[in-house]
């Protein structure tokens, strides 16, 4: 029983039947009379049972002859001849007829009216077969070959004259129309100069605005600050006065600094006390996706600083490691200038010249939906939008700025605005130049009174020459009041090389003698990196400029700005 793949026995499974009944018959009464007591206490003496049991079972296996498999003479194949499996003509229509009777009413009148013809045919297939017998097996198979093909060419004809229903007729893909898109799509045809370079406000589409703008309870125009809900941290264990007795808790601030408790008294900090902790404190940084090269920079500097440092009695290392970290990560993120775009884009309005901001960064990373989040956000602060279609190679993109035109028409119709249209798109369709469309866009902003001019640019990658180049022409010529770098949360040694290689492009091929550089961040994707926030250390400690939006969801109201402290505190979490 216990090896059945090893030893295989016919008979075990006979053997457990025949035991069970035989068990069961003999010592039925007793069960019933002494209950499930007497079944656990009694004797029972079964073993000449089991033993006639099994020889019978033995016996029974050996009787059985083994299967012998069946030799060709014997199957039914050997009985076939020549003759039966010859099809004649007379025979394959009636087969047809049985299977098209199943397939619709409609073709039973023209079998019918067929059916006499075929059975005539049929009659003639005795002769037929008499005449086959007396031909070789070759010959036989030169004859069946051509009427095979015969048969086929004339069922050919049959179905290139039979009429094609008008389901068949249109072939080809049909365009597939999106629940919440417009059913009314235009050819994307560029080449008519009479659509290229128009401002189209697009025509008013309806949808839910539950899906567009999310958090229905928000106020209107207000950019909310970045939350951060962490768990709260278990509190630092408390130190006594000794300081030669060392701490036995590890775990108060979780895996980070559980095992670095070591205690100093009133003495100075040496650059031995803190390597341990740095060390530690390095590799968590790098794990929260801060890059390495930044993470190495900021346990230097925060090692400088400490150096030296006369520590208190009921102070430990770590605690003091940690929050010199802290300290320096909010310097990091709260740089000295501070982009204020609101202020700034009054200021524009009383010059009589609209804010001009552009969007730079590699390919992928949200540019053209954060810039309509954006857009929307200074809609509801009151102010008008003209965005600039600049991005001519990605194919779709210009239809993706036309869509977010749509929509956030839709939200804000011209008649809430005194009939006019807040948000209007500049284009000239694909392969133009983008330094020539943002200057138009630009002119026609400040001769029709808009407010700001958002300028979407394709993306590239940093090490793409040409690009680059291309992208140092269009900030040169326009001088935009504001560059922003839209780079997602997700990188993280990528992100020094990206900005390194973007602000040296700008100042290799700019002709001013001081070139203009990026002056603002937009970090996008912040909702699917959790607690791995380190690609805003990065980003900020590379270029020393602020952070001015943070992206952190699909709808148009998903834009917060960078609160310090919740990246820091998510930073730090173990």
């Amino acid at each position: 029983v216990g090896f059945q793949k090893i030893l295989t026995l016919t008979y075990v499974d006979k053997l457990i039947d025949d035991v069970h009944k035989e068990f069961r018959d003999k010592y039925r009464n007793e069960f019933q009379q002494k209950g499930t007591l007497g079944l656990l206490n009694g004797t029972f003496d079964f073993q000449d049972d089991f033993m006639r049991l099994l020889r019978d079972a033995e016996e029974s296996s050996k009787v059985r002859a083994p299967t012998v498999m069946k030799t060709f003479e014997q199957s039914l194949k050997s009985q076939k001849t020549v003759k039966c499996m010859i099809e004649t003509r007379g025979e394959k229509p009636k087969e047809k007829t049985k299977n098209k009777k199943n397939k619709g009413s409609k073709k039973e009148g023209t079998e019918a009216v067929a059916a006499p013809g075929k059975a005539s045919a049929g009659d003639k297939q005795p002769s037929g077969v008499g005449d086959r017998e007396e031909l070789t097996k070759d010959e036989i198979l030169q004859k069946n070959r051509e009427e095979f093909f015969k048969r086929h060419m004339k069922a050919g004809e049959k179905s290139s004259k039979s009429p094609k229903p008008e389901a068949q007729k249109e072939k080809g893909k049909k365009p597939r129309v999106w629940d919440l898109g417009n059913s009314n799509t235009k050819v994307l045809d560029y080449s008519n100069s009479a659509t290229n370079g128009s401002v189209e406000a697009g025509p008013v589409e309806e949808f839910d605005p539950e899906i567009a703008l999310g958090d229905r309870n928000r106020e209107p125009g207000r950019l909310y600050d970045l939350e951060y809900e962490s768990d709260d941290e278990a509190e630092e264990e408390k130190v006594v006065q000794n300081p030669s007795k060392p701490s036995a808790k590890k775990g108060g601030l979780g895996g980070m600094f559980g095992m670095l408790k070591g205690l100093v008294g009133s003495k100075s900090l040496t650059r031995e006390d803190m390597d341990p902790v740095l060390e530690k404190m390095k590799d968590h940084l790098i794990a929260k996706n801060v890059a390495a090269e930044i993470a190495v920079q900021l346990c230097e500097s925060v090692a400088k600083k400490l150096e030296g440092k006369v520590m208190g009695t009921f102070t430990t290392v770590t605690s003091t490691v940690k929050q010199a970290l802290q300290e320096a990560l909010v310097q990091i993120l709260q740089p000295q200038r501070r982009v204020d775009v609101l202020r700034d884009v009054m200021d524009a309005q009383r010059h009589r010249r609209p804010y001009v901001v552009t969007f730079c960064g590699v390919n992928g990373v949200g540019k053209s939906t954060n810039l309509a989040k954006i857009s929307f956000w200074l809609i509801e602060n009151g102010f008008s939008v003209l965005i600039a279609a600049c991005d001519t190679f990605r194919a779709g993109a210009v239809e993706q700025l036309r869509t977010h035109t749509r929509r956030l028409n839709a939200l804000h119709p011209p008649e809430s605005h005194g009939g006019r249209s807040m948000v209007q798109l500049y284009e000239k369709g694909y392969g133009k130049d983008a330094a020539g469309i943002a200057m138009e866009a630009i002119s026609y902003a400040r001769n029709q009174g808009f407010d700001v001019v958002l300028v979407d640019t394709a993306g590239r990658m940093q090490d793409n020459a040409p690009l680059m180049t291309a992208l140092a022409k269009l900030i040169a010529v326009n001088a935009p009041d504001l560059v922003l770098f839209v780079g997602e949360a997700l990188v993280g040694n990528e992100a020094v090389d990206q900005l390194v290689k973007f602000n040296k492009a700008l100042a290799d091929h700019s002709m001013a003698q001081t070139p203009r550089l990026i002056d603002g961040i937009v970090l996008t994707k912040f909702d699917t990196i959790d607690d791995k926030v380190g690609a805003a250390i990065s980003m900020t400690y590379i270029t020393s400029k602020p952070i001015v939006f943070v992206g952190t969801g699909q709808t148009y109201c998903d834009l917060r700005s960078l609160n310090a402290k919740a990246v820091v505190a998510a930073l730090m979490k173990a």
